[in-house]
């Protein structure tokens, strides 16, 4: 049987989020749930874009900077990361700019083809989100782990 050490989740984690890659977090409606299957953005049906929200959600550098909190776990053996606090202020309208508001945050790759870019992660915000002109969306700590079970 094979299994991760501590150390080696802490590794993974910091050699995929902190190597200085561009990743994004994109909100998606719930017309479609992410889960395991999803393969790419265009598997999921993205907020209306403008008044704050552009095409393909905020865009993330791979760094201590924007993956702000990197921890090895040995009481709960496990490794987390997680996102620096993302913000959306809604400028000349609400975000989103129409349609349904945002019901999950999914993180993907900077495929140049916004619908391509793959999604590695998502988190569920329990709701809709939308904010109106001059409100701001925030999402703190969303955050990553590798577990063993």
């Amino acid at each position: 049987m094979a299994g991760w050490t501590n150390k080696g989740k802490y590794r993974a984690l910091e050699a995929t989020f902190r190597g200085g890659d561009t990743f994004y977090v994109a909100l998606v409606t719930s017309a479609d749930t992410p889960g395991p299957d999803t393969n790419t953005l265009g598997d999921l049906t993205q907020i209306a874009t403008g008044n704050g929200y552009a095409d393909g959600g905020y865009e993330l550098t791979g760094n201590g900077t924007d993956f702000d909190t990197l921890t090895e776990d040995d009481s709960n053996d496990r490794g987390l990361i997680q996102i620096k606090d993302v913000a959306w202020t809604a400028s000349d309208g609400a975000i989103p700019a129409s349609g349904d508001g945002a019901r999950y945050a999914v993180l993907t790759d900077d495929n140049a083809t916004v619908a391509n870019r793959e999604v590695l992660a998502y988190w569920d915000l329990s709701s809709e989100r939308s904010v109106s002109a001059g409100d701001t969306l925030t999402l703190q700590d969303l955050e990553l782990r590798i577990n063993e079970s």
